[in-house]
């Protein structure tokens, strides 16, 4: 019987199974995959085997879609479910032969039929419990987005109406605190944007001068560095450096690192915008003095909805998007820890060589 074999050779299957995986060239197979994915794919197969009806659809579907959650819950795609599956059936195929094994056409028609099935309910599956993590994903940004929006708004209104009843003066802390709060509704709305325009595929990169963009984004992150007590050094920057990137998106990359800056770096201290060109590679740089990261916690700062230091306000997006949007761009963001001082972070992008 089939699922005898596959109980008596387990071991061996999985050894070749491994084997077959490791030489593949895409996609890249993953520890994960190797030590957990493909002994799950082969006890999956197992139990379906042994069920009472091996052959029943409903059967077959039951096993296959529990196996698209857990493959989801070990972090598997679609595209390694598909190859680990097809180097399954090598494998077991291959050692049967060898072995000659008292295995008769039913049994792998059988095999072959679970197989096929199985590939189909698990992606089914697993497309599903994605598209719902997605949205709940999606649902859970678009409430914390009303929630910071009210706030902001809610204290615009109060501030104003202090300032409308004249019970408080028009160049006051209440005025700055009506102005901060309509700052933040800006920020929300542009990274909001940023983050709509990447969802969408609306990246549009054309060559760009470092330049101007950096004399962009510079104009309002001095007013912000200025609101903060924070001095901001902006390095000049070669003229004719291009790269081929999305103005707005890789923009808004730079402001979201440098209003992150802003926000942790201490009081009366100091941020600084960096441009450095190669031949091949132009990076900018925006350097912090916050203190210093927590051991071993530097790509921690890139994920979604989290949020460090004493000022809890912000959504906890701003690094996650700003990598996105750098990403999309086709460089790369990376963050550099300076013990006891504060942090460099590094848009890492490849210079644009056509003609101007």
């Amino acid at each position: 019987m089939m699922q005898n074999f596959l109980v008596t050779h387990r071991d061996e299957i999985i050894a070749r199974t491994r084997a077959k995986v490791a030489q593949r060239d895409a996609p890249r197979p993953t520890t994960i995959e190797m030590d957990q994915g493909i002994p799950l794919f082969l006890d999956q197969l197992i139990a379906t085997l042994q069920s009472p009806s091996p052959s029943d659809d409903a059967e077959i579907s039951r096993v296959a879609t529990q196996h698209g959650s857990n493959l989801l819950r070990h972090g598997l795609t679609v595209a390694q479910v598909v190859h680990d599956y097809g180097g399954l059936c090598q494998a077991i195929t291959e050692l049967a032969i060898e072995l000659v094994a008292p295995i008769n056409p039913a049994d792998f028609h059988t095999l072959n039929r679970c197989l096929d099935d199985a590939i189909a309910e698990a992606v089914t599956e697993y497309s599903r419990q994605r598209e719902q993590s997605v949205s709940d994903d999606a649902l859970e940004r678009l409430g914390f987005f009303a929630h910071e929006m009210r706030n902001a708004l809610n204290t615009a209104t109060l501030a104003f109406g202090a300032l409308k009843a004249g019970s408080v003066g028009a160049t006051g802390s209440t005025s700055a605190l009506v102005d901060s709060s309509f700052s933040r509704m800006l920020d929300l709305v542009d990274r909001s944007l940023a983050e709509v325009r990447l969802q969408a595929g609306l990246v549009r990169r054309e060559p760009l001068l470092v330049a101007a963009l950096i004399e962009e984004v510079a104009i309002g992150a001095a007013i912000e560095a200025s609101d903060r007590g924070v001095r901001l050094t902006v390095a000049p920057v070669e003229y004719g450096v291009r790269v081929d990137a999305d103005g707005p998106i890789l923009a808004a990359a730079l402001v979201n690192l440098l209003q992150n800056a802003f926000k942790f770096t201490r009081p009366r201290s100091h941020v600084s915008l960096h441009t450095h060109a190669s031949v091949d590679r132009v990076r900018i740089e925006v350097s912090d003095e916050c203190g210093g990261l927590p051991p071993g916690q530097g790509e921690d700062l890139f994920r979604a909805f989290e949020q460090w230091g004493g000022d809890r306000t912000g959504l906890g997006l701003g690094l996650a998007i700003s990598r996105r949007c750098v990403e999309e761009n086709g460089g790369e963001l990376r963050v550099r820890d300076v013990p006891g001082t504060g942090c460099i972070f590094t848009v890492d992008l490849p210079r644009y060589s056509g003609s101007a």
